[in-house]
């Protein structure tokens, strides 16, 4: 697949790939996730095939128009769902930016029903009314009654042409009744295309009631129809969100509840029990990307104080915070992916997010297996690097820290800019660097372009002659054992957005080290083999790095003899061990037992196993299969990388980097007179060499082992002023450890 055609497919949605943007807005009380004793049975009442009236308008309506008595006897009149005749309308209509329907229906006895469901099958947004109130409302503005128009918020793809079950509303009885009425009512339903060149509209609509005794006043539902879930207690723990009636936004956060039920390890949680996990206000959004095509949608939420202050709380034993993201596995049906790569970074000494396996319910409606995990940002208990401020513009403290992200731009959220270094390598892509946390907006000026001449500094020497000298190359910038890790996560997984999306790095404060480190990982749903387009079609084959359209750092540093020992010499470590095929399928195993009863409802609620999910690349009709296949593709991929990571482990000549062979130190740092030299290495001769910020030699001594005082002004070269410098203390051909020095008038 070329370059475009993977853009088109994963960023920007081309129309040729139905993929489908679902922004369910729920204004009613979903599927009653507890029994209902009373419901004997269902059945329908409208149905898509039944006579419509309808109108393409060319300007807008009154708001009357969903009322019960408007006259619509000028509209057509025709057999539903409508559209434009890609193989699941029965009435086709021209190209248009929006269809309004009507249909009225008679209810017969309203005391024998205890709820009703409405299902939409749409193609790209919908608001529905019964006898004038708003009961249901997707992808669309939360403006009252949107222009005829009003384009939708995205892309969604109709469900029902490819074996899915539309997603369904439910109203309870107490809601219910107190719009529908016995006798006549009136449905009304404003669909909604993305654009007036879409290729489709799709307007299909169901209304089906739960029936408490044994009469038959309606027809027979739908043969895909399954009704509500009916749940009542887990295994896991349980988080029940209610919005008090709103609408959960994207990019415009909510104040509602939230309680979590969490009752220890081994004992059952159950609806009904207290909330002793959490109990109180938060803020939620919508979040996401690429996955905010799925109707299982994905939060970031803040916990909160009733003044609406950050509270700052622990979640299913995690550290205390108050940012957090409750994500849903829909694509990845082992639901584990994501949990995966973090622990096999963690295992590693690497910071990734905590994850807690939960199950959701909002509005009373169950959402499935969900994983709450912690945001990435500044915390002691997460990136913990230095908290810059906007009064941190001098000296060390504008130095960090500093996390960014390479990903797609976001001017509104994440402001970003290109980096172009000197000299450009050939066929080198400009990377769009976003200032994360802290965020564009909230950086001074001089902190924005301190961190970006930094990136452009450590670029133009990782592409210029001299990027792997040992003193003055790329390794005066880097972490380099975090780069090793970050690669050798990201190619075990053969993650299809690594190195171009949701890249993650952060720059520590000078005085803490000041190198550019990589991670914490994110978004790792599309690896271990869940994509069937690119490269990633094929299991095994293949190094990420090696692609040119991705970042290339990664491709330069391992043009680099000694930093591709490095991750050869670390893949052999951790290939006994974290990494060996025992070691990866027990990890698998346990995660499976962890979920083993939540799936099955999950499963339930989101009819997806056996069927095709964007992109899936093996679609397995159980979630036993989907557990297969992960063991079966993650252990082919190291059998891959054995055959191609086969060289001895060599001798590291050891660049400047986070993995210090000596604890050399030297204090008291800072200090505006003598400093203490403790750490080196008994025996050895070591040389010190020191720079300034501009990388210019300075001044050098030499020591023979053991504890030294000594002073900026003394032996040869030029006395050392206040400022920041760097020490490098060299033994032989080796930089055995690197001290950042801060001296004082």
């Amino acid at each position: 697949m070329s370059l475009l055609n993977f853009l088109q497919k994963h960023y920007f949605f081309a129309s040729a790939q139905k993929v489908f943007l679902v922004l369910i807005l729920f204004l009613s009380v979903s599927y009653n996730v507890r029994a209902q004793p009373g419901v004997d049975h269902w059945e329908t009442v409208v149905y898509d095939t039944s006579t419509w009236h309808y109108l393409i308008p060319n300007s807008n309506l009154t708001s009357t128009w969903v009322q019960p008595g408007y006259d619509d006897s000028s509209w057509q009149q025709a057999i539903g769902g409508f559209g434009y005749g890609d193989g699941d309308d029965s009435t086709v209509i021209g190209t248009t930016l929006s269809v309004f329907l009507r249909k009225k229906f008679q209810i017969t006895d309203i005391s024998a029903i205890e709820s009703a469901i409405l299902h939409v099958d749409y193609d790209d947004g919908f608001v529905a009314y019964i006898n004038g109130v708003e009961i249901a409302r997707s992808n669309l503005d939360n403006i009252q009654y949107p222009a005829f128009d009003q384009p939708s918020l995205g892309l969604h793809e109709a469900s029902l042409y490819r074996g899915l079950e539309p997603d369904g509303i439910m109203i309870d009885n107490d809601w219910l009744t107190s719009f529908l009425v016995e006798g006549e009512n009136t449905l009304a339903v404003q669909v909604h295309n993305a654009n007036t060149t879409s290729s489709d509209l799709t307007a299909r609509v169901f209304l089906s009631l739960g029936i408490t005794n044994a009469s038959t006043d309606y027809g027979t539902v739908p043969n895909w129809f399954s009704g509500p879930l009916i749940f009542e207690s887990s295994d896991l723990p349980i988080v029940v969100i209610n919005t008090n009636n709103l609408s959960i936004l994207d990019d415009t956060r909510i104040v509602v509840d939230m309680g979590i039920i969490d009752n220890g390890e081994g004992i059952r949680n159950n609806l009904t029990d207290p909330y002793n996990g959490y109990e109180g206000k938060i803020s939620i959004e919508k979040r996401g990307e690429s996955s905010q095509m799925f109707p299982k949608r994905s939060y970031s939420l803040e916990t909160q104080t009733d003044l609406g202050e950050n509270n700052n709380v622990s979640l299913l034993g995690m550290p205390v915070e108050n940012d957090w993201i409750l994500y849903a596995p829909y694509s990845d049906k082992s639901m584990m992916r994501n949990v995966l790569a973090f622990n096999l970074a963690v295992k590693m000494g690497r910071y990734a997010s905590r994850t807690r396996y939960c199950e959701v319910v909002i509005n009373n409606d169950y959402r499935g297996v969900y994983v709450l995990m912690e945001k990435i940002k500044r915390d002691s208990n997460r990136v913990d690097i230095a908290k810059l401020t906007t009064l941190d513009v001098s000296g060390d403290e504008l130095t960090g820290g500093y996390i960014l992200r390479v990903d797609k731009i976001d001017a509104n959220d994440y402001p970003a800019w290109l980096s172009v270094p000197q000299p450009q390598l050939p066929g080198e892509w400009s990377i769009a660097f976003q200032y994360y946390d802290p965020k564009g907006d909230e950086l001074e000026n001089v902190q924005q372009q301190y961190i970006k001449k930094f990136i452009y500094d450590f670029e133009s020497v990782l592409s210029g002659k001299d990027f792997n000298n040992i003193v003055s190359g790329y390794a005066a910038y880097i972490g380099e054992k975090s780069f090793v890790d970050f690669m050798m996560i990201s190619e075990v997984s053969k993650n299809v957005d690594t190195y171009i999306f949701s890249t993650y790095m952060y720059k520590e404060k000078d005085s803490n080290g000041g190198k550019l480190k990589m991670g914490p990982l994110w978004d790792y749903n599309l690896a271990f083999g869940n994509v069937d387009y690119h490269e990633n079609s094929e299991i095994a084959p293949g190094w990420m790095y090696n692609d040119s359209y991705r970042m290339y750092w990664f491709r330069r540093l391992m043009s680099d003899p000694n930093f591709a020992n490095r991750f050869q010499c670390r893949w052999t470590d951790l290939r006994a061990d974290l990494l060996s095929d025992q070691s990866i399928i027990t990890t698998i195993d346990s995660l499976a037992t962890e979920l083993a009863e939540a799936q099955q409802r999950n499963f339930k609620r989101w009819k997806i196993l056996g069927n095709y999910i964007w992109p899936n690349q093996f679609v397995g009709n159980s979630f036993q299969e989907e557990i297969d296949f992960l063991k079966q593709w993650t252990l082919e991929r190291l059998a891959w990388m054995d055959v191609n990571l086969n060289k001895p482990c060599g001798a590291i000549i050891t660049g400047i980097n986070d993995e210090q062979m000596h604890n050399i130190d030297v204090y008291p740092n800072p200090s505006n007179q003598e400093f203490r030299i403790i750490g080196l290495p008994p025996g050895e001769k070591v040389a010190l060499i020191i720079y300034d910020q501009t990388g210019r030699v300075i001044k050098t001594d030499s020591f023979i082992g053991g504890e030294y005082l000594w002073r900026g002004d003394n032996n040869a070269g030029a006395k050392v002023g206040a400022g920041i410098y760097l020490m490098k203390f060299v033994s032989g051909n080796k930089i055995i450890s690197t001290v950042k020095l801060l001296k004082t008038e």
